[in-house]
């Protein structure tokens, strides 16, 4: 959409009107308080404030508002921002600024306007680039936006069915440049929506009538033919292989074009991890029997990767964790990682955890959105009431149709060895865990509107002394923000979880609810809540897990500087002993502050928290990891 505009003024001697330029200057402008770098610097008092040139602003009809954006969109304002305070650059600045605050008014329906620039007095348009006097002490911009225009005629046509146009661009409302090109947007969106790749923008007619303040404004669209997908075309891949490029693109040959289509395509080949860059372009001129070919032109990252994460609680002890990935193993797309993990180091309530996996991806498995994998894991425990060593190996594979949905099933084989006071148990089952993921987050490390649900289900079987069953656990998350900037959140986490089936004696132990610690209840030690009801061979009851949990969590989050956050929250938790959240029960509770530092890869987390309710810990406890807590 370019080159569309064309504005005609009605026989008028009065014109768009900028003082000490030309009169009857017209166009959109290229000022916006939307695309200004500096918009929202006033809110808090004026940053030039300091700066050796006295910058002023000043509307006739005390529209502080206006005032505020004409000021943010200014680029003398960026200059003094910036410290380039010569007369030379102030200069440059304020002989831009005309149009740039003329497109700003435009925007806003103003097409009367009358602006003034004055450094120390004199008009900025009649000082000669090259004639900049040696110093500017003053700058003066003075506003008077005349009265705001109406639309006497709002019209763009032909729109395809379901466009939504913008509310504001009809009959009666304030003719805005911006609603008009919003409008022009839409409608060519509306017709590629339908299959109309190359709808475009025929014709425009905006009549400015100054006398009465009334804008025409009719758009053409010219829709073009329906169009259907021809031929991928795929350039720059090296170490991938082309078939794969191709079948992980999952291309639609010969449906018809849809721009939400190529989005998927984008998506897909992106989430392999396998990209630094992915461009797609659509051929400038239809094919045969209206098909349009795509170029992809993509370019690959550095094969292999290496991370890492830590996680201090003052009980608990220290969390490592690190992993080592190869994005391309075999040349069609597959990832190779490489995880390890040591937990509780320095725990005063138990000993050190192990952990480690190899897992392989291979996306593009049956259809482009099936991921398929195979994963080996080993894990060592040693908690305060058991121990606990588990292999487990798993095939699984993970469906992806959208950036929101996620669904995942694994067939595993698990073998586990635990120790407590009742001696040493032996577990080997066979286990489907399957869970659905609908991902409805604004930003996933630190949201601030949305929702979050997943539930799974793992029905398993179990070999030689081990129960069957079924357990299923389902958990929420929600995000909802306020005030300037969405400065205030209220976030909230609730997870339930029970099995079905098996007793709790037969039940692997790593399937048992627990709650405590930094991922249930802060404040509490780390999965200091179970249940007794196992007994030992001196009649004395074995500390377990639960067959059933519940857990809720509240936290208010308020951004007091653009890098600096405080929280609020509080935890709490409860266990049964039997399934359906019956049997035996017990619950604790906790609550602290916490302050956030925000950083390019999320924000850095130190949590304050200490008991509340219960009697299954005591003290402040101390947690530092990376993210939010949810």
């Amino acid at each position: 959409m370019t080159n569309w505009w064309r504005m005609a003024a009605a026989a008028t001697a009065a014109g768009c009107m900028l003082a000490g330029t030309a009169a009857g200057q017209s166009g959109s402008g290229s000022g916006s308080s939307a695309s200004s770098p500096f918009s929202g610097l006033f809110s808090r008092g004026d940053p030039v404030a300091n700066s050796p040139v006295d910058l002023q602003f000043r509307v006739t009809t005390g529209d502080e508002d206006l005032e505020r954006r004409l000021r943010n969109t200014s680029r003398i304002t960026g200059a003094l921002v910036e410290g380039r305070y010569t007369a030379q650059d102030v200069l440059a600045a304020a002989r831009a600024d005309y149009s740039r605050l003329l497109g700003l008014l435009y925007d806003e329906g103003f097409y009367d306007s009358i602006v003034e620039i004055r450094l120390d007095g004199v008009e900025a348009a009649g000082i000669a680039p090259l004639d900049a006097p040696e110093i500017v002490r003053q700058v003066v911009v003075t506003v008077d936006p005349g009265q705001a225009f109406r639309y006497s005629r709002a019209e763009i046509a032909p729109v395809a069915r379901g466009t939504e146009l913008p509310e504001d661009y009809r009959v009666g409302e304030i003719a805005r440049t911006s609603d008009m090109r919003t409008a022009a947007r839409a409608g060519v969106t509306g017709w590629r929506d339908q299959g109309h790749a190359k709808a475009e923008v025929a014709a425009t007619e905006i009549i400015a009538d100054h006398e009465i303040h009334r804008v025409e404004s009719r758009i053409a669209l010219s829709p073009g033919p329906q169009v259907r997908f021809g031929q991928l075309r795929a350039t720059g891949n090296q170490r991938l292989s082309t078939r794969r490029l191709y079948k992980i693109a999952g291309f639609p040959e010969g449906e018809r074009f849809d721009p939400e289509t190529l989005e998927e395509v984008r998506r897909r080949l992106r989430r392999t991890g396998v990209f630094s860059s992915i461009t797609l372009e659509e051929a400038e001129t239809l094919g045969p029997g209206n098909t349009l070919d795509v170029n992809l032109t993509v370019l690959e990252q550095r094969l292999r990767r290496i991370g890492g994460g830590f996680e201090i609680s003052s009980t608990d002890g220290a969390l490592i964790s690190g992993y080592w990935m190869h994005r391309n193993l075999l040349g069609g797309g597959e990832r190779l990682r490489v995880d390890a993990e040591a937990k509780d180091i320095g725990s005063g309530t138990s000993g050190r955890d192990y952990r480690l996996g190899v897992r392989i991806d291979r996306p593009a498995t049956i259809t482009p959105d099936i991921t398929a994998s195979v994963e080996a894991r080993a894990e060592r425990l040693r908690e305060e009431d058991y121990d606990l060593d588990l292999g487990v190996l798993g095939f699984g594979l993970t469906w992806l149709p959208s950036e929101r949905l996620t669904g995942q099933t694994t067939l595993e084989y698990r073998r586990s060895r635990v120790r407590d006071d009742t001696g040493i148990t032996d577990f080997e089952i066979l286990a489907l865990p399957t869970s659905v993921t609908w991902d409805r987050r604004d930003e996933p490390t630190d949201a601030k509107r949305g929702y979050w649900l997943t539930a799974t289900g793992t029905p398993f079987y179990g070999l030689n002394e081990a129960g069957s069953g079924l357990r299923l656990v389902g958990e929420g998350r929600a995000y909802r923000s306020f005030g300037t900037d969405n400065r205030f959140t209220l976030a909230a986490r609730a997870r339930a979880g029970s099995i079905w089936g098996s007793d709790i004696a037969e039940t692997p132990r790593e399937f048992l609810f627990y709650s405590g610690g930094g991922g249930s209840v802060r404040g509490q030690p780390y999965e200091s809540l179970g249940v007794r009801v196992i007994e030992g061979p001196d009649g004395v009851t074995v500390k377990t897990g639960g067959m059933s949990v519940a857990n809720l969590t509240a936290e208010a989050r308020v951004q007091v500087r653009p890098r600096i956050g405080v929280v609020a929250f509080a935890d709490a938790g409860r266990v049964w002993a039997d399934s359906s959240f019956e049997g035996q029960t017990d619950w604790h509770a906790g609550a602290g502050l916490g302050v956030r530092y925000n950083t390019p890869i999320g924000p850095l987390r130190l949590d304050v928290a200490g008991p509340v309710g219960g009697d299954t810990g005591e003290g402040v406890q101390l947690y530092l990891g990376l993210g939010q807590a949810f």
